[in-house]
């Protein structure tokens, strides 16, 4: 199944225009600057605005097309805004109830209790919600979404009002949702550390055109597109836990089974148990390039890659993507590095990165 979307929407000094076929699984972000038209598409899938030439298709319910407009209340949507918008005359478990009780109980696909639990705020029940703090109010309209038991979740930068220990307050959160839920989530935001956190799918949005799509990894390494490049650009790796190393307190990861040439990470001992499957960030700025296996060195994670493709970044800079048992990987070097050790697309080296993060 998939979640089929096409609208133009003229507003005269902005126009969105955008034609997408979304996999109905997973999280799926929408990603771009201030003004590109994220939350004008996820309103317009949510039926808050209303277009008549537009089409939408979720799995094999249409909500919209030229003969019918399904309204908001009648679609299987949870919906979170940049602010929760809790009731404040009500507890927190007056709020979860709000929705649930209108859910006829056939079609109750997720418990209030699992909301509660998936969320942490088993402890917040009966208190009001406006004593609630930023990230607390947010994890409980997150649950509250939850609770009508969406077909898909919407969520329009549920993380931008909240302060930075906020931010990192609910994160974990929202990795378990997308760990745990069995429904699409469409998740706004322009913030490149959350997409790659949480994000299976992206869509770069710009003046209201899709400029590209696609998974994760493959987006954020694509040099032809803005999130290769800059300070933060990485790759995010699936990877899956196959040795832990109790006397150096030590996790090997293997990535790239799928194409059948895997390698092997080691990071600092996580609780882990064998067969886990886990996300990993490795920044560009991180990994250095050789062109023999180094030893006598302290990084351990060292493995083979071959040149797939190189840009210049300004006078001094080269982005170079590489693939690493099939997945591609990225790495920041000096003009001079990259002059020196001959690089060309297929050339085999050795990435060494000097640091994984284990995102989850």
């Amino acid at each position: 199944m998939t979640i089929e979307a096409k609208f133009f929407i003229n507003r005269g000094n902005f126009v969105l225009n955008v034609d997408l076929s979304l996999p109905f699984q997973g999280v799926i972000s929408l990603f771009g600057p201030s003004g590109c038209g994220k939350t004008t598409l996820l309103r317009a899938i949510a039926g808050l605005e209303r277009h008549h030439n537009g089409f939408l298709k979720v799995g094999d319910m249409i909500w919209q097309d030229d003969k019918h407009f399904l309204p908001p209340h009648q679609r299987p949507l949870g919906y979170v805004f940049q602010e929760a918008s809790l009731f404040t005359h009500l507890t927190v478990r007056g709020n979860l109830e709000y929705g649930h009780k209108r859910v006829p109980v056939a079609e109750r696909k997720i418990s209030l209790d699992n909301a509660i639990e998936l969320l942490g705020i088993g402890h917040l029940l009966e208190r009001k919600s406006d004593t609630l703090s930023g990230g607390e109010k947010q994890r409980v309209a997150i649950a509250r979404a939850l609770a009508v038991s969406p077909g898909i979740l919407l969520m329009d930068e549920p993380l931008a009002s909240l302060d930075l220990a906020s931010k990192q307050e609910i994160l974990p959160y929202l990795e378990s949702l997308h760990d745990e839920l069995e429904i699409p989530v469409i998740y706004v935001s322009h913030t490149p550390e959350e997409i790659g956190r949480l994000s299976d799918h992206l869509i770069l949005l710009e003046a209201g055109r899709v400029v590209a799509m696609g998974p994760i990894n493959e987006m954020l390494t694509r040099l032809d597109l803005p999130l290769a490049h800059g300070h933060e650009a990485a790759a995010v790796l699936e990877a899956v836990v196959v040795e832990c190393d109790s006397d150096y307190h030590l996790t090997h990861l293997q990535f790239g089974e799928d194409t059948g040439v895997s390698q092997r990470l080691t990071v600092t001992q996580k609780t882990l148990k064998v067969g886990t499957r886990v996300r990993l960030r490795l920044a560009a700025r991180d990994v250095s390039l050789t062109l023999t296996h180094q030893s006598g060195t302290s990084i351990l994670n060292i493995f083979p890659a071959t040149v797939d493709e190189m840009i210049e970044e300004g006078a001094a800079q080269v982005t170079v993507r590489l693939l690493a048992g099939g997945v591609p990987i990225l790495s920041r070097i000096t003009r001079k590095s990259a002059v020196e050790l001959d690089l060309k697309p297929g050339k085999l080296v050795y990435a060494q990165v000097k640091s994984v993060v284990m995102l989850h």
